[in-house]
């Protein structure tokens, strides 16, 4: 979990009283964080991950307050339009598609309050935006901008600027060589043919997202009193999100945040939206959830303070609020307002004497013999897009897919696990060689005679990368598994277009189709952006066990 830093002056000053140490430590540890130091310099927390908008003392102190009856209920923000654009080019969707922005006034900055904005751009980096590989954010002087803004992609010799800390102009790809900046992120821009840039109107370029700014039009100091926000990435509800995060405690600082118009090829968004949004409560979900029997008003309270607004049957979600996903976070935040220490233990009316499931032992069985084979286990999502799944596996499989999906990287059911070991390999590209890792877990496939409508079963997907990996490798991989585990097997020729055709075949176990096994097709490589060959196959673990 992130350790964050508060100022303990500035902390006591946002909550509006001093709190003595032990009641902090109390209800810092049942909020949910841990209090790691609490003296009259400074706090240290750790916070989890799914909640990011507690990363800065304005954040933290909003849902502390809260959660201690000092300031309940949900904060209302207003964001005035500023009628400024930023232009989006179509050239940039290739690189990296998308930004939301904002404007701040009335900025009053000294050394603190820098440190406060530096530290939550700083862990928002490396939590909520995956060392910057999923988004970052810019925080640029508005007096040294021209307006209107551009966001596009251009080569990266033409884009020349003296980067942060530097006292001589490069150009993007010089900078990513020489800049210690540019050397510890240029992976996230390895292979792109052109940069994503912000430029003013004066051609002056504000930064390279996501490597660095530009020491002329991107540092803020003291004396900056309006700025501008962007952030930049690849899903919009993740940016919008951010973008929230990061206006919610600039208000609270006491700034002024007005929105801005930013214009894609196809349409035309305004950002920041700061408005709640509404979340129906299933309120008999929630009470057999906690083993409660709480009344509307009674959820009303404790929703109250955890920051919520409420209305009849309705919970308003705090625009920050990126873990709100499903029925089951409102439970938990109510469970946590209503006190984990005021839950009563109770014993079982079931009698039972546990033991391991003889699937699970054959499970643990298979991982033995994958790890006697030389494979690394890697664990993957559940969740998978469709893009992923189909498209750049270049075939065609049936997904089953999220109805209200938060993110375009996750909007399916994955229906088969070899696309999430391509994408490991594709983030370990600088990694040493040979790569050998293997991953079991759930697919998901449509089935009408289920209760769900979805069949679910176990399969084991393993892939090698490296510079000669080919069919044969596979195969003695393969055979490995099925001898340990007393099968005889035969593999027919079949065609997949995920697959070389002549070098995959399809695996037959007791005459039952059990397997696809392969070369991965070029093109399948290329859509992952990997350079080596990679070989593999996918066993259905499920079928596997009933057979033996």
């Amino acid at each position: 979990m992130p350790t964050v830093t508060f100022n303990r002056k500035t902390f006591d000053r946002i909550i509006g009283k001093k709190i003595d140490d032990d009641l902090l430590k109390d209800r810092i540890s049942y909020l949910g964080t841990d209090l790691e130091k609490a003296d009259d310099g400074e706090i240290v927390v750790e916070v989890f991950p799914n909640r990011p908008d507690m990363l800065s003392e304005y954040g933290f102190a909003r849902a502390l307050s809260s959660f201690m009856g000092i300031q309940k209920g949900l904060r209302k923000y207003d964001v005035a339009k500023s009628g400024a654009r930023v232009t989006v080019t179509r050239n940039v969707a290739k690189v990296r598609p998308y930004t939301v922005c904002a404007i701040v006034k009335n900025l009053k900055l000294d050394d603190e309050k820098i440190k406060e904005i530096i530290q939550i751009q700083e862990k928002l980096h490396v939590t909520f935006c995956r060392n910057r590989k999923k988004a970052a954010i810019g925080i640029y002087p508005l007096e040294k901008i021209a307006m209107p803004i551009t966001y596009t992609a251009m080569n990266p010799e033409d884009i020349v600027f003296q980067p942060l800390d530097s006292s001589e102009k490069m150009n993007a790809r010089e900078i990513l060589e020489k800049h210690p900046t540019g050397r510890e992120y240029g992976r996230l821009l390895e292979g792109q043919k052109t940069y994503p840039v912000f430029i003013d109107s004066n051609n002056e370029v504000l930064s390279v997202p996501p490597i660095i700014n530009s020491e002329k039009t991107g540092r803020i100091t003291e004396a900056t009193r309006e700025a501008f926000i962007e952030c930049s990435g690849f899903d919009l509800v993740t940016l919008n999100y951010l973008l929230n995060i990061i206006s919610a405690s600039l208000l609270d600082m006491g700034a002024e945040i007005q929105s801005m118009e930013v214009a894609y090829p196809d349409k035309t968004i305004v950002t920041p939206d700061m408005a709640p949004w509404e979340m129906k409560i299933d309120y008999p979900y929630i009470n057999k959830w906690l083993g409660l029997d709480l009344s509307e008003r009674q959820v009303a309270d404790y929703l109250a303070a955890m920051g919520y607004g409420h209305k009849p049957g309705h919970a308003l979600v705090p625009s920050y609020r990126a873990d709100v996903l499903h029925t089951v976070d409102l439970a938990e935040d109510i469970a946590i307002a209503y006190g984990y220490e005021n839950f009563k233990g109770e014993i079982p009316k079931v009698a039972t004497i546990a033991e391991e499931s003889p699937f699970s032992k054959f499970q643990e069985k298979v991982a033995r013999i994958m790890i006697g084979a030389g494979c690394q286990e890697v664990n993957t999502y559940h969740l998978s897009s469709q893009k992923e799944q189909c498209t750049m596996m270049n075939c065609r499989v049936d997904v089953i897919a999220l109805a209200n999906s938060f993110s375009e990287d996750y909007n399916v059911l994955r229906a088969w696990i070899m696309p999430c070991l391509l994408k490991i390999l594709a983030d370990n590209k600088t990694r040493e060689f040979p790569q050998k890792i293997y991953d079991y877990g759930i697919i998901f496939k449509a089935n009408p005679s289920t209760e769900t409508g979805t069949e679910e079963n176990v399969r084991l997907a393993s892939v090698i990368s490296h510079s000669k990996a080919d069919f044969s490798e596979a195969k003695q991989q393969l055979g490995y598994l099925l001898s340990l585990l007393g099968l005889p097997y035969e593999i027919e020729e079949e065609e997949h277009p995920s697959f070389i055709p002549g070098r995959v075949g399809r695996v037959k176990v007791k005459g039952k189709k059990v397997a696809y096994i392969g070369e991965l097709h070029p093109i399948v490589l290329q859509n992952f952006g990997i350079e080596m060959p990679v070989s593999g196959f996918e066993i259905n673990l499920t079928e596997i066990f009933g057979l033996i």
